[in-house]
């Protein structure tokens, strides 16, 4: 299920998740939200790849227990980056753009250099407890004043409008985030290498991946892009770190090929879900049958509103792997999409069992009981969803789905604090704090649920948002 956690003024269908009622959850349809910050996207799928990638690295830098999260951004160009010592932030074009996964997991070991280096530890204690989305709008809020200076001079609009969005705190968070300097890159190439070594993996997709940066110019120092500009790339580091990275006793082994397939399953997905059709079919053609192929080939089929011939590709796929959690998923997904919720259900079902109750599909299988209508299943939708939310506290399409399950069952006091808490998640923090104090009359002084809608109406804008 790819959601993009979208953020727009006006309601837009994009190809990402969605549910009838406001915010959804559902592969790369989402529905849109207020402009608050730029979209990131969710998918159990490729999340779970991108930890497993990640963990034997974080071990090997001591960080095993820090908790570290993969954030993958709705940007197409390739980029990763860190910026609040919890969180490696990724583009969904570097996962698209990395062929193998050597070469993704060599840019992950680059990042936890820096993690693992203290490169951040100046970082004020509000960006730690932000939440992503305005970490991406502050970066983003930075390259708008570069950009807006590059093109007109520091009186530009686009340099007003970035510069509108950092106090004078937030300026401290700005050359945090856009002042990696060059000793440091250094250091995180090495440790990186030598998190790789000591892990028996390969540096050469590491060195490739940043060599390609240097001859492509991705990170040349006249760019608009922040995160790119934190970067810079001079064919004298490369080649230092081609050298240290030919030294590893690993720089000949190859990926294993069941890991390789699984990179080229989430590549395809991602195709799918975030590129038009026509380029899905330039890239994996008809004459392809390959198991990727098929999967992008089931998922566009879906997208594009042809669901019979969709589920006849989903069912081939389950045939061959019955206990793929993710075709299950999408075929749920296509279901729900497709106003089919309470045949949803049963894959749904099948999904949360094989992924080991992943929160994200919980949420999707939540949304596929409430849409039923059927007041039967509204006390295992709520049972699902407060499960889910608990273990996955930043999707506000958790909360939205609560809320209505909720109000299905005369429940107006959680109801209300099931909707502020989405509402707050995405940054509406008037509307998050109108509903918690309606909340608030609802439940008992002192109760849980009331302080929690004490808690939201009392809460402070995060750094950089406005407090409405």
């Amino acid at each position: 299920m790819l959601l993009r956690i979208a953020l727009r003024k006006k309601p837009l269908k994009l190809t990402a998740l969605m549910t009838a009622a406001a915010l959804a959850v559902a592969p790369m349809a989402a529905v849109a939200q207020e402009n608050k910050g730029p979209p990131v996207l969710r998918d159990t799928e490729t999340e779970q790849l991108l930890r497993e990638y990640t963990r034997p690295i974080l071990r090997a830098a001591g960080l095993e227990k820090q908790n570290i999260q993969m954030v993958i951004i709705n940007q197409g160009v390739f980029n990763a980056f860190v910026a609040d010592g919890r969180r490696i932030f990724v583009n969904y074009g570097a996962i698209m753009q990395s062929e193998t996964p050597n070469q993704i997991i060599g840019v992950m070991a680059h990042e936890t250099g820096h993690l693992a280096g203290g490169h951040l530890a100046k970082m004020r204690e509000q960006m730690a407890q932000a939440q992503t989305q305005m970490i991406i709008a502050m970066l983003l809020g930075a390259g708008a004043m570069v950009a807006g200076a590059q093109g007109g001079g520091s009186n530009s609009g686009l340099a007003n409008a970035g510069a509108a969005m950092f106090s004078a705190p937030g300026e401290m968070i700005r050359r945090n985030l856009l002042s990696y300097v060059r000793q440091q890159e250094e250091n995180a190439d090495k440790a990186g290498v030598k998190f790789l070594a000591a892990t028996g993996q390969s540096a050469r997709g590491m060195y490739e991946t940043f060599k390609r940066f240097t001859d492509e110019s991705l990170f040349a120092a006249r760019g608009s892009d922040p995160y790119v500009q934190s970067h810079p790339m001079p064919a004298q580091r490369v080649a230092a770190l081609e050298e240290l990275a030919r030294s590893s006793p690993y720089w000949d082994k190859k990926d294993d090929p069941a890991l390789q397939l699984r990179h080229d399953m989430v590549r395809a997905k991602i195709s799918a879900f975030m590129e038009r059709q026509e380029t899905v079919y330039r890239r994996y053609p008809l004459s392809n049958n390959s198991l990727p192929s098929r999967y992008a080939h089931a998922i566009s089929t879906y997208l594009h509103g042809d669901l019979r011939s969709a589920l006849t590709q989903i069912d081939a796929l389950i045939q061959q792997q019955p206990n793929n959690p993710y075709f299950h998923e999408v075929r749920g997904q296509a279901l729900l999409e497709g106003g089919k919720p309470q045949e949803a259900i049963a894959p749904l079902r099948k999904a949360v069992a094989l992924s080991n109750n992943s929160p994200l599909i919980e949420m999707l299988l939540g949304q596929a009981l409430v849409a039923t209508g059927n007041n039967a299943y509204t006390d295992e939708a709520i049972a699902i969803l407060r499960a889910a939310v608990a273990r996955e506290s930043e999707a506000p399409i958790g909360y939205i789905q609560l809320a209505m399950a909720y109000g299905r069952k005369g429940d107006y006091a959680q109801a209300d604090l099931a909707s502020a808490q989405a509402a707050y998640l995405r940054g509406d923090n008037k509307t998050a704090r109108d509903l918690a104090s309606r909340a608030k009359t609802r439940f008992a002084i002192g109760t849980p649920g009331w302080v929690k809608a004490d808690d939201i109406v009392s809460a402070k804008p995060l750094p950089g948002q406005k407090s409405n």
